[in-house]
């Protein structure tokens, strides 16, 4: 299954099962647990029926024999299921619509249980008749078994992981502030985990939600086995979380992913189920934000909490008060936490509010303690909009037990965003990979900078052969619609842009001849500087032919349009010149795709010429501890990194000939708006028989 067709599957899962809740009296926080139960049930048939044949020839084999073996027993061998012939997804979706759908499914999950202990008292049973309750025909649940079916039997853990998480996401996003609750956006999980770079060993969530940090560090795990020292250690996650519900959906998830775990309820600030002091490899969290309300007697004796400080109130409570008292936020014993969970040269990442970077009184002296432990690796300023909950800022801290020196990475990464609706932002893979390379290059690790480089070429030329595909049928769909003379020039117009490509691939193939073998970073990187910067003139040409190419066919349009006027007719445009339109814009927007590969190897060589860490104004610093003292221990990166004052550099010349092309421009669209406007005034009045 192609990248494309797993997004369209995602997407087509999601309209169908949620469009089904728009028609019930369903709420998200109701609706979204047996929606997961049902593509929990998915995957395991799916992998069930993978293991199926197997199964059955050992059974036959051992059958009669002193070996022999019950057959749920060997199942849980191959494959960690048993599913009886009650629970395959199958025979619930073709069940007649007479019965009673709800304790089918029920009986489904109980049976699954009882041959997989861990999801005791897991999978949702009792929810599916809360599906039936203002339904008694039972079709809202047989329409979900529909829409699940539709996730291709071949389908494994990776996908179902996908599509698991995903309609996390979604329902997360639908719950609003109470969706942040169990979900972290994937591409801030994934910074974290790139940062801190978890390879085997213990991995603790003690705010663990629905266990996104476990998963995307198995995912990291998993593609640099072997590159980094230790990874081919087991890894192991551990997660404690206070809402049941929440707990359910991570246990879930663990299994859908296939990765081994313990995930328990349990209020952090007070029960401690893995004896978390010092025990673990590497800490993960997004806990809750400036919680008021910790019995202060409950912690302060805490070790967890109390190694570098307790935060506490600036007046002492009253005599009748004590006993009572609570911390006045519990941002810093999230932060200490983490602090002390760390084993020697463990490594964590946390979800902070911005707030905590400058928190005054108690909250500073722990802060400076912090620094001057030197347990503190970086600062990531995150954008506002990327978090289901509320717009409020946060940023990331990590830390580092085994640090080389005592100087702390600032990163601001305001500016570093896309936006994928109005209101939600997310870090694109390539924007993700920008910025774990500033702290690849903080450590000396040049060699991954270039190869970060040579993948963005690769991928650019990979895009670029796929467009380029996309020339022939386009040009014919010119000659089709233009009159000879203008159809060939324009073609030929077309043609001559992509034919530069193939001097660009010889130039890109010469340089991976050349270059394949080289040892020299300082060589290696001049030559992509080299190569990107011959691919520059080729875009900006490429562009403007297209937009050329666009004015005249949008000009034929409108003299079609004009034509059909004059003669008393409605404003009709041929067919072949709407699909020839609509074929350019795709073109277009292709080559932007390919492009931003480019684009991305000219941020990095711009800001890192030299393929090794520099501080960049407005985007990175390292402070040692005497700037850090000058500041007063703040951890606030945009007090380290600056600001960029943009320059344009045109002359007053530039500036008035630019006013005036922008002027002209504008004329330009005021008279299409204004014949677009008598185009559809006429149609309306042709309408109404005037």
């Amino acid at each position: 299954m192609t990248k494309e067709q797993h997004k369209q599957l995602e997407a087509d899962l999601w309209s169908a099962a949620d469009n089904l809740r728009a028609n019930s009296d369903l709420k998200s926080s109701e609706y979204s647990v047996p929606v997961l139960g049902l593509i929990f049930l998915k995957f395991a048939d799916n992998k069930y029926k993978k293991y199926e044949a197997e199964i059955r020839s050992e059974y036959d084999k051992l059958k009669g024999t002193r070996r022999e073996k019950k057959i749920s027993d060997i199942a849980i061998e191959k494959c960690g299921f048993y599913l009886h012939d009650h629970a395959r997804y199958d025979y619930l979706l073709n069940l007649p619509e007479e019965v009673d759908i709800a304790q089918k499914i029920k009986k489904a999950m109980e049976s699954i249980e009882e041959y997989k202990p861990e999801l005791g008292g897991v999978l949702p049973k009792d929810e599916y008749y809360r599906l039936t309750r203002s339904d008694k025909s039972g079709k809202i649940v047989k329409d979900l078994l529909k829409t699940f079916a539709n996730i291709p039997s071949e389908a494994a853990g990776d996908l179902f992981g996908q599509i698991y998480e995903y309609f996390l996401a979604a329902f997360a996003r639908n719950e609003g502030q109470k969706g942040g609750e169990f979900f972290t956006p994937r591409s801030v999980v994934r910074v974290m985990v790139e940062m801190i770079e978890p390879h085997g060993g213990r991995i603790f969530d003690p705010a663990s939600g629905s266990g996104g940090m476990f998963v995307q560090s198995d995912h990291f795990i998993k593609i640099h086995k072997g590159e980094i020292e230790g990874s081919e250690r087991g890894v192991y996650f551990y997660g404690q979380e206070k809402n049941l519900e929440t707990v359910k959906l991570a246990k879930m998830n663990l299994v859908v992913n296939d990765l081994h775990g313990d995930i328990r309820q349990g209020i952090t600030y007070y029960v401690d189920h893995f004896d978390s002091f010092g025990n673990f490899d590497y800490v993960l969290a997004n806990p809750p934000f400036n919680v008021d309300d910790v019995n202060l007697s409950s912690v302060e004796k805490d070790k967890r909490f109390n190694t570098y400080g307790i935060p506490r109130k600036k007046t002492k409570a009253k005599k009748k008060d004590q006993g009572k008292e609570t911390v006045p936020n519990a941002n810093y014993l999230w932060i200490n936490l983490f602090a002390t969970s760390l084993k020697k040269n463990g490594r964590a990442a946390l979800v902070m509010a911005n707030s905590a970077s400058d928190a005054r009184h108690s909250e500073a002296d722990i802060r400076k303690r912090l620094i001057e432990e030197n347990l503190i690796y970086g600062m990531l300023t995150l954008p506002s909009n990327m978090f289901y909950t509320v717009t409020l800022p946060a940023t990331l801290w990590f830390f580092d037990k085994g640090k080389k020196d005592d100087r702390i990475l600032f990163i601001d990464a305001r500016n570093i965003f896309t936006q994928i609706d109005r209101a939600h932002r997310e870090f694109s893979e390539e924007q993700i990979q920008n910025i774990a390379i500033i702290s690849h290059l903080r450590k000396g690790e040049r060699q991954k900078f270039v190869r970060l480089v040579d993948d963005y070429f690769k991928s650019g030329m990979e895009r670029l052969d796929e467009n380029k595909e996309m020339v022939e049928p386009v040009s014919k769909q010119l000659l089709e619609v233009l009159d000879d003379e203008t159809g060939k020039a324009t073609v030929d117009e077309l043609m001559k842009q992509w034919t530069a490509l193939d001097k660009l691939k010889s130039k890109y193939e010469d340089y991976l001849a050349k270059n394949g073998r080289e040892k020299s970073i300082e060589k290696k990187n001049k030559a992509q500087q080299q190569l990107r910067e011959a691919f520059d003139p080729f875009f900006t040409a490429l562009h403007d032919g297209l937009k050329r190419l666009d004015r005249i066919v949008r000009q034929h349009e409108k003299q079609q349009a004009d034509e059909a006027l004059a003669n008393g007719k409605r404003a009709a445009v041929d067919r072949k010149v709407k699909a020839l339109k609509e074929a350019l814009e795709e073109l277009h927007g292709e080559v932007k795709n390919a492009e931003m590969f480019y684009q991305h190897i000219h941020w990095l060589q711009e800001r890192f010429p030299n393929a090794e860490y520099e501080d960049v104004t407005g985007l990175c610093k390292l402070a040692g501890p005497a700037e850090l003292k000058e500041q007063e221990y703040s951890l606030n990166p945009g007090r380290y990194v600056g600001v960029v004052i943009e320059e344009d550099g045109k002359t007053e010349e530039e500036f008035i000939q630019e006013i005036r092309t922008m002027s002209s421009q504008l004329e330009e669209l005021a008279a299409k708006a204004k014949a677009n406007e008598e185009i559809i005034f006429e149609n309306i009045r042709q309408l109404g028989g005037d």
